[in-house]
C-alpha cells in the first residue's frame, strides 16, 4: 500500500504475493472504462438530450482517469471530479426528465465511487477527509441551482463517495497494521536469536575463565615458589619467574574483571569448578531416572578441559531436549575417541603424539512412546542447538543435528584433541 517505491509510484495492490490480486486493479480500470464510456454518451445524449460532442468529451473525461487511478488515484481524482461538475453544469442548458437523476447521473456514481476506492486504499486520512469534504460541498452547492428541485436522491453522490472512501481507508489502514507486525515479528526474531547468542557466548566466556583461571594460578604458584623449591638457581633465572609470576597475576586480574562485566546476579551458582567427561556419567544416571532409559558409553581418555567442558555441555542440552520434546524416549549417549586412520576417508594418522584425534560425542533418541501434549517446562542450561553450535565452533570442532527418518533425533559432534587443532 505504499505510494511510491524508489521515486516511482506503485500501482494498487502491487505488493500482493499473488499476480492475479496485483492485475486486479488493471482489469477493474479497464472493464469500468469500457463500460463506462459508451454508456455516458448514450444516456447522456439519448436520455439527457446533451450534445453529442459535449457528450463524448464529458465521457472521456470522466472514465479515461479510471486507468490512471490505478497508479496515480489522486490525479485521476482531480480530472474525474472537475468533469463530473462540468457535466452536471452543461446538463443545467438542456430540458430532461424530472425522473432523472441530477447532478450526477447513474454512471457517473459508479465511476466516482470506484475512484473513491481508489483513493482510499492509497491516500493518508487527511486528505480523505479533504476529498469527501470537496464532495459535499460541490453535491451541496448544485443542489441551490436543482432544474427539478433537490431531495434526498441527489445526496447520493455525497453518501456513496464517503462510504467508499471510509472502506478503503480502513481497508489500507488494517493492511499498513498487518505489515507493520509481519515486520516487528521479524526483527524480534532476529533480535531474540540475537540475543540468544549473546547470552549463550556470555556464558562460554564465564566458563572459559574458570577453565584458564585454573592453569593461570598453576602458573602464578609454580613461578613464586620456584626459588624456594631450587636453591640452585641463578638470580636471573629467579628474576625470570619472578617476572613470570607478576605477569600471571596481572593477567588473572583482568580476566576477573572482564568475567565481571560478564556475570549476573543470577550466576553465583556458576562459581562451583566447570565439569568434564567424568561428570556426564552423573548427569546421563539423573536423566535416566526422571526422564526415561538412557544408554551410556564412556569414554575415559583424557582430553583439553575445554574440549571436556563443551562435550558435557553438548549432551546436557541434548538431554535436556529429549525431556522436553520426547519424554520416555530411549536416548543413546556414546563418547569415543577417533583417529583420521579410522574415520574411513582414507587419511593417515600423523607419526606420534595424538595429531588428529577427536572426541565424538552422540546423542540419539527414539521417538516418544507417546506424543506429548506439550513442551514439558524443564529449566535448561543453554540454548539448544544455537548453544551447541557455538560451543563446537569455539573449540574448532564441527556438528551434525536434525531428525531421524523413524520420528528421533541424533546429535553428532567432532570436538579435535590436538592444540594446533584448538585454535
Amino acid at each position: 500500500m505504499t505510494p511510491v517505491e524508489e521515486g516511482r509510484p506503485r500501482a494498487l495492490l502491487a505488493g500482493a504475493s499473488r499476480r492475479w490480486v496485483r492485475m486486479l486493479p488493471w482489469a477493474v480500470a479497464f472493464v469500468l472504462c469500457v463500460v463506462l464510456l459508451p454508456t455516458t454518451i448514450v444516456v447522456l445524449t439519448a436520455d439527457y438530450g446533451l450534445n453529442g460532442g459535449v457528450a463524448s468529451a464529458l465521457a472521456v473525461a470522466q472514465s479515461a482517469p479510471l486507468l490512471l487511478a490505478v497508479v496515480r488515484p489522486l490525479h485521476a481524482w482531480y480530472v474525474v471530479f472537475a468533469a463530473d461538475v462540468a457535466g452536471a453544469l452543461a446538463l443545467l442548458g438542456v430540458d430532461f426528465e424530472q425522473r432523472l437523476l441530477w447532478p450526477f447521473p447513474p454512471m457517473e456514481l459508479v465511476g466516482y465511487v470506484a475512484l473513491c476506492l481508489a483513493l482510499g486504499l492509497r491516500e493518508r486520512r487527511r486528505t480523505l477527509v479533504l476529498v469527501w469534504l470537496a464532495t459535499a460541498g460541490a453535491n451541496v452547492g448544485l443542489g441551490f441551482a436543482a432544474p427539478h428541485g433537490s431531495g434526498a436522491k441527489e445526496l447520493l453522490f455525497t453518501i456513496l463517495g464517503g462510504v467508499a472512501l471510509l472502506l478503503g481507508g480502513v481497508l489500507r489502514e488494517r493492511s499498513e497494521v498487518q505489515r507493520r507486525l509481519v515486520e516487528q515479528e521479524t526483527i524480534s526474531e532476529a533480535e531474540r536469536g540475537r540475543r540468544t547468542l549473546l547470552e549463550e557466548r556470555a556464558r562460554i566466556a564465564r566458563e572459559l575463565h574458570d577453565v584458564v583461571a585454573h592453569h593461570m594460578s598453576v602458573i602464578t604458584v609454580q613461578a613464586d615458589t620456584a626459588e624456594y623449591r631450587l636453591a640452585t638457581l641463578p638470580p636471573d633465572v629467579r628474576e625470570e619467574f619472578t617476572s613470570i609470576a607478576a605477569t600471571a597475576r596481572e593477567s588473572l586480574g583482568e580476566m576477573r574483571r572482564l568475567l565481571g562485566v560478564l556475570r549476573n546476579e543470577e550466576a553465583h551458582g556458576e562459581l562451583a569448578p566447570q565439569p568434564g567427561l567424568a561428570q556426564i556419567g552423573q548427569l546421563v544416571e539423573a536423566t535416566a531416572r526422571t526422564g526415561g532409559p538412557v544408554d551410556f558409553t564412556p569414554c575415559d581418555a583424557e582430553v583439553p578441559e575445554a574440549v571436556g567442558l563443551s562435550a558435557y555441555r553438548i549432551v546436557q542440552e541434548a538431554l535436556a531436549n529429549v525431556v522436553r520434546h520426547a519424554p520416555g524416549a530411549a536416548t543413546h549417549v556414546s563418547l569415543s575417541v577417533s583417529r583420521p586412520a579410522d574415520d574411513g576417508h582414507g587419511r593417515e594418522q600423523p607419526a606420534g603424539g595424538r595429531g588428529g584425534e577427536r572426541l565424538t560425542v552422540l546423542v540419539v533418541n527414539d521417538p516418544p512412546p507417546e506424543p506429548p501434549a506439550g513442551p514439558l517446562e524443564v529449566g535448561g542450561t543453554g540454548h539448544g542447538l544455537v548453544g551447541m553450535r557455538e560451543r563446537v565452533r569455539l573449540v574448532g570442532g564441527t556438528l551434525d543435528a536434525g531428525p531421524l527418518p523413524d520420528g528421533g533425533f541424533r546429535i553428532a559432534a567432532q570436538l579435535p584433541l590436538t592444540e594446533e587443532d584448538l585454535t
